[in-house]
Order: structure tokens, then C-alpha cells, then sequence
């Protein structure tokens, strides 16, 4: 039963990690929407989180990654897993090659802004639920 729930919670910090993520990334190309140039850059969420939660099996879910120096620090469970950024495709072309189409990246940011909510809100009603289970009240 533990198992299950911290499985539960630990898929939805990723996804809560992920969304962050994304949100940066939809505001920098945004940002960057008169940047000559500018190449906007997305993630493809689903490929990432199962990348993230690949190894969340039974073994709690902790993540190794090597580092390249005896002094680096490594990365904690709760670190984002590395994740392929994509190229957005222009729907139109631009005279100084910036790929940024505003509704677009609009639209993301808004969906991904209210997915974020989303997650956040179960991540909450589920430490509520266990905390009511808890106190038994």
C-alpha cells in the first residue's frame, strides 16, 4: 500500500518538474519572439516522463547519474531526468528565420499552465487524504 502511494506521488512530482520545465522553455521562446533567428525549442512531455519514471518500479524510483569529476555533485532523485528538446516547426516563414509563432506558444502556455494546476491540485488532495487518514479525522 506504501508502494503504491509513493509510486503515486513520486509519477506526479515528475510531471510537476516536467510542467515546470516546459513552462520555462514556452516562456523563453516567447521572450525570444523578435530574436532574429531564434529557433523555438519544445519537449515532448510524454517521452519525457516516461523517461523520467523509467526506473520508479519497485525500487523507490532513485536515479543514479555519473558524474564527470570526484567534485561534482550528483543529481538527486528529485532532479529533472535529461530530456530530448525539440525544434518547433514554423507554420509560416519569416523574413529573419525565427521560428517563435506566438499563438502557438500562447496556447502551450496556457494548456501546460492549467495541466501544471492540475497536477499540483492532485499532488495536494493527496498529502490532504493521507494527513485526514493519518489524524483519522
Amino acid at each position: 500500500m506504501f508502494d503504491r502511494l509513493t509510486q503515486s506521488l513520486n509519477f506526479q512530482a515528475e510531471a510537476l518538474v516536467l510542467r515546470a520545465e516546459r513552462q520555462r522553455m514556452i516562456a523563453s521562446n516567447i521572450a525570444n519572439a523578435d530574436t532574429p533567428g531564434y529557433v523555438a525549442r519544445d519537449m515532448d512531455f510524454a517521452a519525457a516522463l516516461r523517461q523520467a519514471t523509467a526506473g520508479q518500479g519497485g525500487s523507490g524510483g532513485a536515479r543514479t547519474v555519473a558524474t564527470s569529476h570526484p567534485g561534482h555533485i550528483a543529481l538527486s532523485s528529485s532532479a529533472p531526468a535529461p530530456t530530448t528538446l525539440l525544434y518547433a516547426r514554423p507554420a509560416q516563414t519569416n523574413l529573419d528565420s525565427n521560428t517563435v509563432d506566438m499563438d502557438r506558444e500562447r496556447a502551450s502556455f496556457a494548456d501546460n499552465a492549467v495541466r501544471y494546476e492540475a497536477t499540483l491540485r492532485f499532488i495536494n488532495g493527496s498529502v490532504r487524504t493521507l494527513l485526514s487518514a493519518i489524524t483519522g479525522q
